[in-house]
């Protein structure tokens, strides 16, 4: 039961509230904050009181981007992750080990691979997992999302050929003779696959999700987004997430559907301030920069023509605003490169906003917008989701691919925030290659520090302070999802916060990778608490 009245007090608390940064106590009615401040000014009254340890509190963290049906659904995939998988010789052992434990013809998935740390430095071929499995179709999905290998067993269930044309917007990868090699690229070519995969139950999905939900609470996670919804298969992900919310699901979340699914939802379903709300549109206009097929202005590494995939055009982009504005909600446009991030602004430089109390339009990563596109961006009022994750965890793709310049310049977050866009930072777990990609201080380390996972620097001078890092990851993300009465400790608010095991604001830098979440409290009422042998091995 949530508790009518509790003071909050000793503690180290930041509220990402720029008007009182930091207090010491909190009192909480009904779920939400009614007072905050110093301790010896607390109200008076009959209260329950929380001595807080000394410890440090934060908001509750929003994931201002997430999959968490896929991360959810990942989590029982094998995973092509160290120290899991560091080869493709032991992702055909993971592979032939989940064959024997199922039947022939079952699917089977895989993970999270990043070539750049996979000992043959490329991805899996056909033929590699044909040698692994040849009598069950094998999917390998590699980390950001966007580009799959698959067996011989799964061209041919997919009806795949010499012949099959490359859908508009992806690629089939071929051989010299001009037969598949097993690697799809972008969604168009990736979904003439995973159409095919079995389609779970609602009832799997919402149990699938509540675990999670779990799983969050344990990161201080209290908010997030899909940012992949379709309405297709057998059922529709709003009320995948609404039976999920039944069953235990803590976490209000925004829904943005891509275009050609959300024009399948009832009228009825779409907007509102409900938990589980359709939140927007989503639009891809490129690829990934580990995968080279981000859109970008100079060519990749090694090459004097290869500048990634355009997945989108202006007129698609119109289209999909017209549709956002008519129904009175966001426009999410996935764009890593230079030249992807050029069209976006490009094309809405001149567009007024239509939503008063949270962007109208969002890109999504910008990894290297050119200086003229931020000045776009501020103009038309679009806001920046980042993440700056990818360069902690994918530091060799990055570098074969962009070089150790264009690294160190890409996510520009001390750029835009000087510049005055509005930015929040995320996981965009699961694609990410790393063993923990929805870690939320994984993020917030890799903003602060500006350091891969095994030290490189990746842009000393876009580094944030730690209070900037994690105001974008609650204050600022709740504003660019429309969470309204979340992401800040002050009166009116929903009491959403997290007690962490370390002062990330006062320790040093590289300690922050190592926070813990020792509570999380939802509306006041406690909703995760770490076993006392975690903490005290901590």
């Amino acid at each position: 039961m949530v508790q009518n009245r509790t003071l909050y007090t000793n503690g180290h608390i930041f509220t990402a509230d720029p008007e009182q940064p930091f207090a010491e106590a909190i009192l909480a009615e009904e779920g939400k904050i009614s007072w905050i401040g110093r301790t010896v000014e607390a109200p008076s009254g009959e209260f329950e009181t929380m001595d807080l340890g000394g410890r440090t509190v934060i908001p509750g963290m929003i994931d201002a981007h997430l999959h968490p049906v896929y991360l959810a659904d990942f989590v029982k995939q094998i995973p092509v992750i160290p120290p899991a998988t560091r080869s493709i010789r032991e992702l055909q052992e993971h592979i032939r080990i989940r064959r024997s434990e199922q039947e022939a013809g079952e699917w089977i998935e895989a993970w999270g691979y990043d070539e750049g740390k996979l000992e043959e430095g490329r991805a899996p071929s056909r033929q590699e997992l044909d040698e692994a499995c040849s009598d069950s179709p094998v999917v390998v999905t590699r980390t950001c999302a966007h580009i799959i290998s698959v067996n011989s067993k799964a061209l041919e269930v997919a009806g795949i050929g010499r012949n099959t044309p490359d859908p508009e917007g992806g690629k089939i990868d071929r051989d010299r003779d001009g037969n598949p090699t097993g690697i799809f690229c972008e969604q168009p070519a990736v979904t003439l696959i995973k159409q095919h995969l079995p389609v779970p139950s609602i009832e799997e999905t919402a149990d699938d999700l509540v675990r999670l939900s779990s799983r969050l609470l344990s990161d201080g996670i209290t908010g997030v987004t899909e940012m992949m919804a379709i309405h297709d298969g057998g059922y529709d992900y709003l009320e995948a997430y609404q039976e999920a919310r039944r069953r235990g699901y803590v976490q209000p979340t925004a829904l943005y559907y891509t275009f050609d699914e959300f024009k399948k939802l009832k009228r009825e379903a779409i907007g509102g301030n409900e938990p589980i709300r359709v939140a927007g549109i989503k639009l891809f206009s490129d690829g990934s920069v580990s995968g080279r097929t981000a859109w970008i202005e100079e060519p990749y590494e090694g090459s004097a023509d290869e500048y990634g995939i355009v997945t989108t055009t202006a007129d698609e982009l119109n289209a999909a605003a017209d549709a956002a504005e008519e129904h009175g909600i966001q426009l999410a446009i996935h764009a890593m490169g230079g030249r992807a991030i050029d069209l976006i602004t490009q094309t809405f430089e001149s567009r007024r906003p239509w939503l008063t109390d949270r962007p109208s339009i969002r890109i999504e990563h910008a990894a290297m917008p050119s200086r003229e596109s931020l000045k776009r961006a501020k103009k038309a009022e679009i806001a920046f989701v980042p993440q700056s994750v990818f360069i902690f965890a994918e530091i060799e793709s990055y570098l074969n691919n962009l070089g150790p310049e264009r690294t160190e310049a890409s996510y520009p977050i001390k750029t835009f925030l000087d510049m005055g866009i509005q930015t929040a930072l995320s996981s965009d777990a699961p694609a990410t290659s790393w063993v923990d990609p929805v870690n939320p201080f994984i993020g917030i380390y890799s903003a602060a520090g500006r350091k891969a996972y095994e030290g490189t620097e990746t842009g000393r001078d876009q580094r944030i302070s730690v209070e900037e890092a994690v105001a974008l990851y609650t204050r600022e993300a709740a504003q660019v999802c429309g969470f309204l009465e979340q992401g800040m400790l002050k009166p009116g608010f929903a009491a959403d916060f997290a007690v962490l095991d370390r002062d990330i604001f006062n320790s040093p830098i590289e300690d922050i990778q190592g926070t813990k979440v020792v509570q999380t409290y939802v509306s006041g009422e406690k909703r995760y608490e770490m076993e006392k042998k975690e903490e005290s091995a901590g």
